[in-house]
């Protein structure tokens, strides 16, 4: 199986006061191409700062990431961010749409960098809707639209470009049960159905079983990874 993103020797550290904080620690991970991986830990455990800096969002002090063999800590910040709105498509607890946009502008945003043209750009995001279910839905506003169609906006906003990989931020956690349940399916199918890489970041066990892999943080560092069969 095909690696797709690669994390060696990551060290990552903040400054709180006079204090220097090391959130990762010689971190080492390796996710395949086509996984679906749940990052699970205590608050501060590193697990959102690992996702950010998979996602090209931060840089580590040390160590490397390559992800879809593009060594991204060396990347300055112009080639980051094109390198971002190809490669990666972001999912966010609290869906960080436009408010004055429609679903269908707000899923075209992304798409404002590329050169298609208009037409192209309108079918990419019929497309995505349609998959996540919202073809009915383009010309509202979120305000018009409930917590769970919004997190269908976003997500429909973050596969609009075909990325590589997806990294989703708690995006049940500002959900019921129910309706986090019927997201983390779409999220499954983008994983089975169009082979997407997904890592999750999640506090919520039952969320974390969605996922084919579940790896533990505490401190920085790995201290636990569950492999399991996902129908």
């Amino acid at each position: 199986m095909t690696t797709l993103v690669s994390v060696k020797n990551v060290m990552k550290r903040y400054i709180r006061g006079k204090q220097k904080v090391e959130v990762l620690q010689r971190l080492n991970l390796d996710i395949a191409s086509g996984e679906f991986l749940a990052l699970m830990g205590p608050s501060g455990s590193g697990k959102t700062t690992l996702l950010n800096l998979i996602g090209g969002l931060d840089r580590p002090d040390e160590g490397e990431i390559v992800v879809a063999g593009e060594r991204i800590d060396k990347l300055s910040n112009s080639q980051l961010t094109k390198w971002r709105a190809r490669s990666v498509g972001f999912v966010f607890q609290f869906y960080h749409l436009m408010p004055m946009l429609t679903a269908e502008h707000n899923v075209e945003l992304p798409l404002l960098r590329t050169n298609l043209s208009r037409a192209r750009r309108r079918q990419h995001v019929q497309a995505a809707l349609q998959l996540v279910g919202l073809s009915d839905r383009t010309s509202h506003k979120p305000s018009e639209l409930s917590g769970g169609q919004q997190q269908r906006v976003a997500i429909a906003r973050a596969i609009v470009v075909d990325p590589d990989l997806l990294v989703c931020d708690e995006p049940t956690g500002d959900l019921d049960r129910t309706t986090a349940n019927e997201i983390l399916d779409l999220i499954h199918t983008l994983n089975r159905q169009q082979n997407k890489t997904i890592i999750m970041v999640t506090h919520d066990p039952k969320t974390a079983e969605y996922a084919s892999r579940q790896v533990h943080l505490d401190k920085g560092q790995l201290i636990d990874t569950e492999l399991r069969t996902v129908a």
